[in-house]
């Protein structure tokens, strides 16, 4: 028997099998299909339900992804199981754990950034609407998902960022309270009496509406400067980047006018040059010498 006739047998073969199973084939193609409309409902109803509830939106997000996750995986075990009839779940179930180390392996960052992602969702210092800072990245959180956190920064850039770096690394979360302590430097002149500048400083400061007067406003000398005696200038104001702008702003223009006003100086920095020789004075050749040079010479 040659080859050809062999292949044709097999293919003959393979035909006839195909054709055996198609009413198992189309029942399981109706099952995902069923599975795919049960998973959408499902995530809708838990939305609903969840909506009502206190708990934090990236919560939400993971029940839903979770629900969603588990029905398809109950799908395709029994489409499974009809396809192949004798399959069990079980042995499904089986040869999955067997295989779940190779799978481990081939799939580690995948796997690392889902697990990082459920515990991200699970903190409760970390929201969505959030503005963090996170190694080199930083950005207001606009989605938390399984596999990465997307970052809008202030200029409109998105970032996404995977899950097992925002887990692995240190995250300041710089909204987390409504409040947050903000701080300048302001110089005064050397001739400057200081009490008399810290209390100008202290009622420009303390008169700003943005400026939480629940928390005190502190003003201290900090150091000796180059060209004058520096103060440290600390307030309380909203937390958001635009709140910090926007109280900055009104602190600066404050206490510039409260001690423009008082007449205190800000000063520059003053530059004295000293030589220690005297410089020669040397006059380019055919220019005319000036009076009081001729005079001296």
């Amino acid at each position: 028997m040659d080859i050809a006739t062999i292949l044709l047998r097999r293919i003959r073969d393979m035909g006839t099998e195909l054709v055996r199973i198609l009413p198992q084939l189309g029942i399981a193609l109706l099952l995902l299909v069923v599975t795919y409309f049960a998973a959408r409902s499902a995530r809708r109803i838990a939305e609903r339900l969840l909506s009502h509830t206190d708990l934090r939106g990236s919560l939400v997000n993971l029940v839903e992804t979770l629900v969603g996750v588990a029905i398809w995986v109950l799908g395709l075990l029994i489409a499974m199981s009809v396809v192949l009839p004798g399959v069990t779940p079980a042995n499904i179930l089986a040869v999955l754990g067997l295989g779940s180390v190779a799978v481990g392996f081939a799939f580690k960052d995948i796997f690392e950034n889902f697990l990082a992602g459920v515990l991200i969702m699970l903190r409760k210092q970390m929201r969505i609407g959030d503005f963090i800072r996170c190694q080199d990245v930083e950005g207001r959180i606009e989605m938390i998902s399984l596999r990465d956190t997307h970052l809008r920064h202030l200029s409109n850039e998105l970032v996404v960022v995977p899950n097992a770096y925002l887990f692995k690394n240190p995250v300041e979360v710089v909204t987390q309270s409504q409040l947050r302590r903000h701080e300048i430097e302001v110089g005064v002149a050397y001739d400057v009496d200081l009490e008399v500048a810290r209390k100008v400083i202290l009622e420009a400061v303390s008169g700003i509406g943005v400026v939480h007067d629940d928390r005190p406003v502190e003003v201290y000398a900090k150091e000796f400067g180059d060209s004058s005696i520096n103060f440290l200038v600390r307030w309380w104001a909203g937390s958001k980047p635009v709140e910090m702008h926007q109280s900055r702003d009104e602190v600066v223009r404050a206490i510039k006018r409260a001690l423009d006003d008082a007449g205190l100086e800000i000063p520059f920095p003053y530059r004295t040059l000293t030589f220690k020789e005297p410089l020669p004075l040397v006059r380019a050749q055919g220019t005319q010498a000036a009076p009081h040079e001729e005079a001296g010479s």
